[in-house]
């Protein structure tokens, strides 16, 4: 992680904001959103030939979306990951709701959103097995490939003029609004900074305005409060050949979907905090489980299905502000704009070119997230390949320069989005290189010492392994099974209540060049312990400074690692050591 990732954050996610601001920045980021929250379910509805539930399906995803993002701010229980996460309608899933809606009408496509919502929750209780699978190599790959997928879109979207209009009319207004946006987050300070996004939307749709492109008959023609006529036309429980045909192309969306949504909580995480912090992936459950239970809510109201958006990671990027306030925000802007169709009809009018240029500029800073996550990782050089071949493959499969007519029809045309390809190329690659691994299985307590002992021992004599570097992975599993075993009564400061007694330990080892890896794995009851990689990167910051008595352990843990990284799940708690075998160069306990 880099050391001044926070210093431009004006407000942490834990921090209050003045109603007033969160109000408008939950405008501003709705304003980005929208769009798509709009555009998508309407071109869902139209291809699939269901136009008499158009405004239907559009007024429930505005409304699914506003409940999700609500859900996501306010973490409830394991339901939220308490962060500012905006939902829109999921790109990926439009080829295959269109083909519900074809085959089986709004009926199969309930029942589909609702059996996908399914897994994604499935994916959220189990994301703990998957943790060598969706590694930072991973999570950061689709991340930066994000902003490839969405590009073409916006770029097309530029170049639109409405009939009639001047030539210069888009590309004038879409100029303006990038001009505007850039300046602002570039030159000016204080809270000027925070309403960049919006100002240069605003500026952009009153240049439009002057040149005749924004829909002001759209908003004449609206009403100021209503509903849409219709109701969820429910699910289709007939369960027949295109049921069974479509069910395995949603569930495969669900899991690349929930992927990408990993990747989207963990940048978040990454940009919430003025300090550092390791990434809590109980968060990132708690994320995904709010995304499972919004994605029920579409379902049984019969529309397409939301996703974590983008734009509210770079939002954060750009204003400075992570407070979660912004998310409760925008989730009611949502809700609102469901039930206004005058202030719905007020941002559509916006010219297609502006909103456009507004979303490209928040967009190009995803990239520089994602890389920041490639970067931060402890991987090896063959991570870094894997990220490197992954993205250019998603680019070449998403601009059609790899085998366009074998992948535009194979898998239903699935792997022909860059994101979903490289993704996916990125997981493969990642399963191929795990290593093989030695395993001990015992309970965690100091009685298990000599059992961990012998296993070293064993591991040792079979990679031929120095005295030295045996003594040191001896002293280290030491350190860590004292550190996870420590009381409940002795808690860290901040750390939350509730930590409950712990069960069986796994061991594992393997080797990475050169360097030892071992992983504790560790099952909880209520566990909610202070993270380990966190506390480290504390006594890092201490330099020679005294430290408390109960923190000697660590640093000696830290003196006798390359690196520790604690990974915290419900349930599953993770902590892996690196040591390195080669002469000793140092010790940084870096996470």
């Amino acid at each position: 992680m880099r050391p001044d990732a926070g210093e431009h954050l004006r407000y942490e996610v834990c921090d209050r904001l003045p109603k007033p601001l969160a109000l408008g920045l939950g405008v501003q980021l709705a304003v980005l959103c929208i769009n798509g929250v709009v555009l998508m379910p309407s071109v869902v509805f139209r291809a699939g030939g269901a136009e008499e539930f158009l405004l239907w399906g559009v007024f429930a995803s505005v409304l699914a979306c506003g409940v999700s993002s609500i859900l996501q701010a306010a973490r409830m229980g394991r339901i939220g990951g308490g962060y500012v996460l905006a939902h829109g309608s999921s790109a990926i899933f439009l080829a295959v709701c269109v083909a519900a809606l074809s085959r089986g009408g709004p009926g199969m496509l309930a029942t589909m959103v609702v059996l996908s919502a399914g897994v994604q929750l499935l994916f959220a209780a189990r994301l703990s097995l998957l943790h060598r699978i969706l590694t930072p190599i991973v999570a950061g790959t689709v991340v930066m490939l994000l902003p490839v997928t969405v590009m073409p879109v916006l770029f097309g979207m530029l170049n639109e003029i409405p009939p009639g209009a001047p030539e210069v009319a888009s590309p004038l207004s879409a100029g303006v609004t990038i001009a505007v946006t850039v300046g602002i987050v570039l030159k000016a300070g204080g809270k000027l900074r925070l309403w960049g996004p919006a100002i240069g939307i605003a500026a952009g749709a009153l240049v439009g305005a002057a040149l005749g492109i924004y829909d002001g008959a759209r908003v004449a023609d609206a009403a100021w409060v209503g509903v849409p006529v219709g109701r969820p036309p429910g699910l289709d429980l007939d369960f027949g050949a295109d049921f069974w045909a479509l069910l395995p192309a949603f569930l495969f969306v669900a899991v690349v979907g929930s992927t990408k949504s990993v990747a989207i909580a963990v940048a978040a995480q990454r940009l919430a905090w003025r300090k550092p912090r390791a990434v809590d992936y109980r968060a990132v459950q708690r994320a995904l489980a709010a995304k499972g239970t919004g994605n029920l809510f579409a379902g049984f109201a019969g529309t397409m299905p939301t996703t974590l958006f983008a734009p509210s990671v770079t939002a954060v990027e750009v204003t400075g502000v992570a407070a979660r306030g912004v998310g409760f925000a925008t989730g009611l802007v949502f809700i609102a704009l469901a039930f206004l169709p005058k202030l719905l009809a007020l941002i559509l009018a916006i010219p297609v070119a502006v909103v456009a240029a507004g979303i490209t500029v928040t967009m190009t800073m995803l990239f520089m997230v994602g890389m920041r996550e490639v970067l931060s990782s402890t991987g090896n050089p063959r991570s870094r390949l894997i990220c490197g071949i992954s993205f250019w493959a998603g680019i070449g499969l998403e601009f059609d320069m790899v085998f366009p007519t074998f992948f535009g029809e194979f898998a239903g045309g699935l792997f022909s989005n860059g994101m979903t390809a490289g993704g996916l190329l990125a997981i493969l690659l990642t399963l191929l290189t795990v290593p093989r691994q030695s395993r001990l299985k015992c309970e965690l307590d100091v009685n298990a010492l000599a059992g961990i002992r012998g296993f070293i021992e064993r591991f040792a004599a079979r990679h031929g392994l120095r005295r030295e570097v045996v003594d040191r992975l001896d002293a280290a599993s030491e350190e860590t099974l004292l550190a996870l075993q420590r009381p409940h009564e002795e808690k860290w400061e901040d750390a939350e209540p509730g930590d409950g007694e712990r069960r069986a330990l796994t061991l594992t080892a393997h080797r990475e060049s050169e360097e030892v890896v071992m992983e504790f794995k560790v099952g909880v009851i209520g566990g909610d312990q202070h993270n380990l990689q966190d506390r480290l990167a504390w006594l890092a910051d201490q330099g020679g400074a005294t430290v408390p008595e109960r923190d000697i352990s660590l640093r000696l843990l830290r003196h006798l690692t390359s690196s520790v990284r604690h990974q915290q799940y419900h349930n599953t708690e993770i902590v892996t050591l690196r040591v390195d075998t080669a002469a000793r160069r140092g010790q940084s306990g870096r996470g």
